[in-house]
């Protein structure tokens, strides 16, 4: 009997998009399937149940010695995803001999009445305005003092901030407050005391992540339309913010359908328009979670990456 396959075209949109599919749930339970690693240390940074950092101390390492990386997770900036699904992937940077300060943040709230926040059909609200950057610039700024009690061997001189997806904008943001213009909220007077940025599959320009669609229509839902969209893009589109002068790194999935790879290339070029120069490693084969996933090959290249700007 003829094999079916053989009489189908090979660039069939509808095989791609069924390998594209299964590829996807399969990194998906991947990361998903891995039990949750408890932090070392909590404390909070704010009155709200959201605003804490789960700190996971390194593996060996004398007082004062290992430098810290703080983590944001992604999630689109929904309430269904929190931290928890990073703590794996932070356990796995405290087996290399870094700190790690996980952070969480408010994120969108679900409506009375909704399931899972939002109606049948449509996906849950996507953040808090100003909230979830309200959260991210106090944590970050009280994190030194915060990882100097709970993390006696963390070296908080030698901060990595490194964030997934929604958490990558915010890290790629967060390392920007300083370009804000002068009377902006979140704006520091100097760049954060940060040795580098490290963002894996961020949302990092977010004009055309709004114009792809991206992790189910986030962006807009964050930021709305039209002039409300333009005046808040201008306060947090990583795209916007250049130059930081802070070393930054994008780490990106080739077949990453959750935020397309051309995200990342179009924050890189617009980094260059500005005269900064931006690492970016596109790693071939693999989608949107093995960066954060300690089972994937892609996770060790992360930690080099980390290693590379913190030591």
């Amino acid at each position: 009997m003829p094999d079916a396959a053989a009489h189908e075209p090979a660039n069939d949109p509808t095989r791609g998009a069924i390998r594209d599919a299964a590829r996807d749930a399969a990194e998906y339970d991947s990361l998903f399937g891995h039990p949750v690693v408890a932090p070392d240390a909590t404390a909070a940074y704010g009155e709200h149940p959201d605003q804490i950092v789960d700190f996971h101390a390194p593996r060996g390492v004398a007082s004062g010695s290992a430098p810290l990386v703080v983590l944001l997770h992604g999630g689109a900036y929904r309430a269904r995803v929190d931290r928890a699904h990073l703590s794996p992937f932070a356990d796995f940077l405290a087996r290399r001999g870094f700190a790690v300060a996980s952070v969480e943040y408010r994120r969108g709230a679900a409506l009375p009445g909704q399931a899972d926040g939002a109606p049948a059909g449509s996906a849950p609200p996507a953040g808090r305005w100003p909230e979830t950057f309200d959260d991210v610039a106090t944590a970050l700024d009280v994190m030194p003092a915060l990882a100097a009690r709970a993390l006696p061997a963390a070296d908080t001189g030698r901060m990595v901030l490194a964030g997934h997806s929604a958490g990558g904008q915010l890290a790629l943001w967060a390392a920007a407050r300083h370009v804000l213009p002068p009377g902006a909220p979140w704006r520091l007077d100097r760049p954060a005391p940060l040795r580098g940025v490290v963002a894996l599959g961020p949302l990092a320009d977010l004009s055309l992540s709004a114009r792809l669609g991206a992790c189910e229509g986030a962006v807009a839902q964050l930021l709305g339309e039209g002039e409300e969209f333009k005046s808040r893009s201008e306060l947090v589109d990583p795209a916007l913010l250049l130059p930081t002068g802070i070393a930054t790194t994008v780490v990106h999935g080739r077949e990453d359908t959750t935020v397309p790879p051309g995200i990342a290339e179009s924050f890189v070029v617009a980094a260059s328009r500005a005269g900064e120069t931006v690492g970016l490693t596109v790693l071939e084969g693999i989608g949107h979670f093995p960066p954060i996933d300690p089972a994937a090959d892609a996770c060790a290249v992360v930690a080099e990456e980390i290693a590379q700007l913190a030591w």
